[in-house]
């Protein structure tokens, strides 16, 4: 049985995700057919462009509901970048956007100004040091290093303890997500070294233990 499914709704990083998931040893497909999908253990939702335009296909190829009928049976599910942004309530990209709603928070744009005043650049763009937080099976035994993020908005999370690690850009940005079986990196794993493949050598373990459990 394939391990991983990498869903493809034309917005996602694919090929290097798929490329890091080789590296791993790990089974993959990438579909954006629920049918095969609902044949995986785990799921990675990717995401590269628009909040407002990706819900906007997940919503009109039923993967979005498709995505939250999953997680609630307990799949796990890995968010990456955008992707991570859809697990959350709404962005202000573009205008109000609901997300898929599985963590509660809101995503909005960096001010691009400090509180002196100083502007700064927007997009964030290049590797900056993860802190942890709390303790996540996404975490179990990786360091805090530096990963690669591309990004012009950020989450403001709901709920503190869905944060498992931060990064800082002017303001603190959650940059690993977690509860239950929903997770997310707001960084590019695949682009992000040791440190970014370790994390996603945790998810594909999470994904095989419940294989095998």
């Amino acid at each position: 049985m394939t391990m991983i499914g990498v869903i493809d709704y034309g917005m996602g990083n694919l090929y290097s995700v798929s490329k890091a998931l080789e590296r791993l040893g790990c089974p993959y497909i990438v579909s954006g057919d629920k049918e095969e999908l609902a044949r995986v253990r785990g799921l990675i939702l990717p995401g590269v462009g628009s909040f407002r335009d990706a819900m906007h296909i997940l919503r009109e190829t039923g993967l979005a509901d498709f995505i939250r009928s999953e997680v609630q049976d307990g799949t796990p599910l890995l968010g990456i970048c955008l992707g991570m942004q859809l697990l959350f309530d709404e962005s202000e990209e573009n205008g109000p956007t609901e997300g898929l709603g599985l963590l509660r928070g809101r995503v909005v744009r960096f001010p691009g100004v400090t509180n002196d005043g100083e502007p700064y650049k927007v997009p964030h763009m290049g590797w900056n040091r993860l802190r942890f937080h709390r303790s996540s099976p996404l975490l179990d035994g990786v360091e805090e290093g530096y990963v690669y993020f591309v990004h012009s908005y950020y989450v403001v999370p709901g709920e503190e303890e869905v944060v498992l690690a931060s990064s800082e850009y002017d303001v603190d940005v959650p940059a690993v997500v977690g509860r239950d079986n929903v997770f997310g990196t707001q960084f590019h794993p695949e682009k992000s070294g040791a440190v970014g493949m370790s994390i996603l050598n945790r998810y594909v373990g999470i994904v095989t233990g419940r294989e095998n459990g």
